[in-house]
C-alpha cells in the first residue's frame, strides 16, 4: 500500500466507492464538493459523498475548488464522480487514480453510463486510471469488463461498477504500474442535459427504452402519456411495443402505468 490514502468524490458513485474502500484501507479524508440546493425545495443539503464520509467517521474536506497551492497531505488520492478539475501542480503532489465507469477510451467524461445504456452497448466496466490534465486520459493502471443486460438501468450499472472498481484498486494500490490508453476508439460522454431527457416516441421503441433505463433511477426520462406530461422510470418491450412499467405524472407520486391509466379514465 502506498502510504496514506484520500478519496476525492461526490456523487452517488463515489459515495460507493467510498464505502466500499473504507471497509478495506484507513481513509485520512473525504475531499469533496461543497453543500449544494437539491431537490424541489432547493434545500441546501451536503452531497452524497460527505453523508457517507459522516456517518464512517472520516473527515470532510469541502474546498469550492482544488486550487493549484493545494496539498493532498497524502501519497494517493482516489477519485471517483467528484466533478471538479484538479489542477496540475497538485496532480505532482500525490499519485490521483481515477475510477471511470467505462471501458477507456470509450465514453471518456461526465456520463459514461448513460451514454453507454443510450447507445445500447451490450458491455461496459471500469478504468483505473492516472488522473492528468487532460479529460480522462491518463494511463491505465487497471481495467476490467462487465455485461450491460437488458434488465439493467443506471442504478444497477453504478452498483456494479463501484463493486469491480475496489476490486481493482485492491489489485492497483499496492505497487501501481501504468498503459498508455490506445489513441483510437476514443468517444465522449457529454453531460446529460434537458434535452436528453426528452422522449421520442416515433423513435425505434428500443432506442426509447435504452433512454428510459439510462436515465433511471436518478434523473428520469420525459415524455407525454395520455395527454399527460410524466416521468417515465421503467418500461419494457412486449412484442416489440414500448409498454410504461413505473410512471410519475407531473405533481404526482410514483405509480404503475395501470394506475396511471386507470386514473386518466
Amino acid at each position: 500500500m502506498r502510504g496514506r490514502l484520500a478519496v476525492a468524490a461526490t456523487a452517488p458513485l463515489g459515495a460507493d466507492v467510498l464505502e466500499r474502500l473504507a471497509a478495506r484501507h484507513e481513509i485520512s479524508y473525504l475531499l469533496t464538493r461543497p453543500d449544494r440546493p437539491r431537490g424541489r425545495g432547493r434545500r441546501v443539503a451536503p452531497p452524497p459523498a460527505k453523508e457517507t464520509a459522516e456517518r464512517l467517521g472520516i473527515e470532510v474536506r469541502q474546498p469550492e475548488r482544488v486550487e493549484e497551492e493545494f496539498d493532498p497531505e497524502v501519497d494517493t488520492v482516489v477519485v471517483a464522480a467528484y466533478g471538479v478539475l484538479i489542477p496540475e501542480a497538485p496532480l505532482e503532489r500525490a499519485l490521483w487514480l481515477n475510477v471511470h465507469p467505462s471501458l477507456l477510451p470509450r465514453w471518456r467524461g461526465a456520463a459514461p453510463i448513460e451514454r453507454a445504456l443510450m447507445a445500447g452497448d451490450r458491455e461496459t466496466g471500469v478504468t483505473i486510471h492516472r488522473t492528468v490534465p487532460e479529460l480522462d486520459a491518463g494511463p491505465v493502471a487497471a481495467q476490467r469488463a462487465f455485461p450491460i443486460g437488458p434488465e439493467d438501468d443506471f442504478g444497477t450499472v453504478s452498483a456494479r461498477a463501484a463493486e469491480v472498481a475496489v476490486e481493482l484498486l485492491d489489485e492497483v494500490l499496492p505497487e501501481p504500474s501504468f498503459t498508455p490508453q490506445p489513441e483510437t476508439g476514443v468517444t465522449y460522454a457529454e453531460k446529460i442535459g434537458p434535452g436528453d431527457r426528452e422522449l421520442d416516441w416515433e423513435r425505434p421503441p428500443e432506442e426509447v427504452l435504452n433512454r428510459i433505463r439510462a436515465l433511471s433511477p436518478h434523473i428520469g426520462a420525459r415524455g407525454e402519456l395520455q395527454g399527460r406530461s410524466a416521468t417515465i422510470w421503467r418500461a419494457r418491450l412486449e412484442a416489440g411495443r414500448l409498454v410504461p412499467v413505473e410512471v410519475q405524472p407531473d405533481g404526482r407520486r410514483r405509480m404503475s402505468y395501470g394506475e396511471f391509466l386507470r386514473g386518466v379514465r
